[in-house]
């Protein structure tokens, strides 16, 4: 497969490269106006990168009076692959130079058969969007989200409660050896948070927050434009923070966990209760014609009026609204996103953590504070992926 053969010789290369990268093809003389160089050092290094090519002329800018400068670009050959592990599903997509989404795939995948099943998966759909002609020449690097605790510098998962089997595997290596390119390894909700401040609703955003709720719950955390891992990769790992004192068992070991009440395995396991107990004919039907109930069964039955599962998100919500106001008051950020895949509970959700925050948090805080709802859905795990990559590949060697 083919491999980007250079690197950026120093920051001010890896600078241009970004910019092009967000801003798309662009004039010498704009991009001067974001780099701390003089018009003749700034010459140099856009030719130093057209002779590695990573960057190619394209074609003339238009005119800001004096000579019409050259428009240049990244090569549109580059192809990055961006793969995002969830507990029940996996997307897999492939990105141009500018990371705008080529070929998008997603299956459902069960992350407790382990990661060599999985990544039987994973590259079975990676052949396909190679087939279909997208990245026909392979991948110049690749980002992989995976549900759990990641340590970082390594690529390597750490003690995941949702992920059997997957302790101290080494993603990194072993996908880096079967695609043939660079791979970066992350948490799958700090994939989420870049996703959405490369192309969704975080774009002009430096420092938000990212509670992606889907299987379990997790923050991304991003200060300063930049990802905050923490020491050790495990910043942001709000599903485990107790809500309850010696309440309920979690799958972490200990009890009372935000995860344990909320969350999409949590939001299930009660519905099956509710419908058992008599207490919703909606949810009962549906649980004698599936022998099971999921977070959608509860989000459809809500949208039917049905009061328990209204009940049972406006509850959920507001345990993870109470978490939410304890970080807004600590870390005092200028948007909340709420992603991943129970969000299809929608506005019933959105607003019970709204009102928690808006209660318990600081004016201060909370005055301008948006909480919103995710721009990019099952693309914005891929698209972060992408970006984790290009950050990576964008950087002096």
């Amino acid at each position: 497969m083919r491999r980007m053969t250079a690197r950026p010789a120093n920051a001010h290369q890896a600078r241009l490269l970004r910019l092009l990268r967000d801003g798309g093809p662009n004039s010498r003389a704009e991009l001067g106006d974001h780099v701390d160089l003089s018009r003749s050092k700034l010459a140099v290094e856009i030719d130093r990168l057209l002779e590695t090519g990573l960057v190619v002329a394209d074609g003339l800018a238009a005119s800001r009076g004096g000579r019409r400068s050259h428009n240049v670009r990244l090569t549109p050959e580059l192809r990055f692959l961006g793969v995002d592990i969830g507990a029940t599903s996996v997307d897999v997509a492939v990105t141009n130079p500018e990371l705008e989404i080529l070929g998008h795939l997603n299956q459902p995948m069960d992350v407790r058969e382990g990661p060599v099943a999985v990544f039987d998966q994973v590259l079975a759909m990676v052949g396909k969007l190679r087939d279909s002609g997208v990245a026909a020449e392979g991948f110049d690097g690749a980002g992989i989200g995976v549900p759990g605790p990641v340590r970082f510098p390594e690529g390597v998962p750490v003690a995941p409660p949702i992920m059997p089997g997957w302790d101290g595997f080494p993603v990194r290596e072993a996908l880096g050896q079967e695609l043939g390119c660079p791979v970066m390894v992350d948490n799958d909700v700090n994939l989420m948070a870049m996703g959405e401040m490369q192309a969704g609703v975080a774009r002009s955003v430096r420092d938000f927050f990212c509670v992606k709720i889907g299987t379990g719950i997790g923050c991304g955390v991003v200060a300063g434009g930049e990802v905050h891992r923490g020491t050790t990769g495990s910043a942001g790992d709000i599903g485990h923070i107790q809500v309850e004192l010696e309440g309920r068992q979690c799958p972490c070991g200990n009890r009372g966990c935000l995860e344990a009440y909320f969350g999409g395995a949590a939001l299930a396991r009660d519905a099956e209760a509710a419908a058992r107990d008599g207490l919703s004919a909606e949810l009962a039907t549906r649980l004698e014609a599936a022998g099971r109930l999921t977070a959608e069964d509860v989000a459809t039955a809500a949208a039917a009026g049905d009061g328990t599962s209204l009940d049972l998100i406006r509850d959920g919500g507001a345990r993870v609204g109470q978490v939410i106001a304890g970080l807004v008051s600590f870390f005092n950020p200028g948007l909340v996103v709420i992603g991943g895949g129970v969000t299809g509970l929608g506005h019933t959700l959105l607003a019970s953590i709204r009102t928690q925050v808006y209660s318990r948090s600081l004016p201060l805080a909370t005055g301008n504070l948006p909480i919103v709802l995710g721009e990019l859905g099952p693309a914005a795990g891929v698209t972060g992926a992408a970006r984790l990559i290009s950050d990576h590949l964008f950087s002096p060697a």
